[in-house]
């Protein structure tokens, strides 16, 4: 369904579980599960099958950011991390929904830090999944160097620093296979998506370069779930360390899967979801 968070602006949303349960002689609220998907350019899809199995601990909501896959598209100048942190409050607000669980993974995660650092008193809790609060190119480079030699460097250089439609192609062929260790348990799972390929150029170009999440994280007035994979090679486990020591202390936990890539649940959904599992019952 497409819900109306503003004029004119349409976001694809997709809810999986109900929001009251029969408890005794009432229906009791279970939290939201909001989830913010990767990117940018990238849809909600890759979120599914495998966060259904939340749905007997909270209602699992899902949505592509403004802009993307199924939601109605928009101008370049709303492709901003202030408006898409912003659209997460927008959302809550249409929907009605208070104190969500919101969890952002990779791109999504820099969403996720915007909006902790814009409306930090909004969330009942925030996962930072495979995520980072700055650039950081050089880790980049380096990992996909150790990974596959300095031909996948190379490839992630060009890409990094200039997202024309040949680097892009030859990152998305050569280079993203390398994010995780094992293979995809669902091989069409990337066919499913709807990729918006001018978005994520336009951010690598505008914003990413001079990206500085840190900063703002100091806002934070909720736990706030740290996690990585110790194999991730586009945002490091030293990309989470940094995150973690810019939130309150007190407030933050690191967790780092060993055997893990980018996004801990395509490697090994059994540890991965019983952090977050912790997590959202904590």
């Amino acid at each position: 369904m497409r819900i109306t968070i503003a004029p004119g602006v349409r976001l694809y949303v997709d809810v999986d579980g109900f929001g009251q349960v029969p408890d005794g002689p009432t229906l009791r609220d279970k939290p939201t599960l909001l989830l913010l998907h990767g990117g940018p350019g990238f849809d909600h899809s890759s979120f599914k099958p495998a966060f259904s199995a939340f749905t007997d601990l909270c209602q699992v909501l899902t949505y592509d950011h403004r802009g993307h896959g199924r939601s109605d598209p928009r101008p370049p100048d709303e492709w901003t991390l202030d408006t898409w942190a912003d659209d997460v409050v927008r959302l809550c607000d249409a929907l009605g929904i208070e104190r969500p669980i919101v969890l952002g993974q990779s791109f999504g995660g820099f969403v996720a830090q915007r909006y902790l650092a814009r409306h930090p008193g909004h969330a009942a809790k925030v996962i930072l999944s495979s995520t980072s609060a700055a650039f950081n190119l050089p880790r980049k480079l380096a990992a996909f160097e150790r990974l596959e030699g300095p031909a996948a460097r190379a490839r992630a250089e060009a890409f990094w620093t200039a997202p024309d439609e040949a680097n892009t192609a030859a990152y998305l062929a050569q280079v993203m296979p390398l994010y995780n260790p094992r293979p995809p348990a669902d091989p069409d799972a990337r066919h499913r998506g709807r990729l918006r390929l001018d978005i994520l150029r336009h951010f690598i170009v505008h914003e990413m370069p001079g990206m500085d999440l840190a900063p703002g994280l100091s806002a934070a007035r909720c736990p706030v779930l740290v996690l990585a994979g110790e194999q991730d090679p586009v945002c490091p486990v030293a990309d989470s360390e940094d995150i973690f020591r810019a939130l309150p202390p007190g407030l933050a936990e690191l967790q780092v899967l060993p055997g893990c890539g980018h996004g801990t649940w395509r490697d090994d959904p059994q540890a991965a979801f019983a952090v977050l599992r912790r997590c959202i019952m904590a």
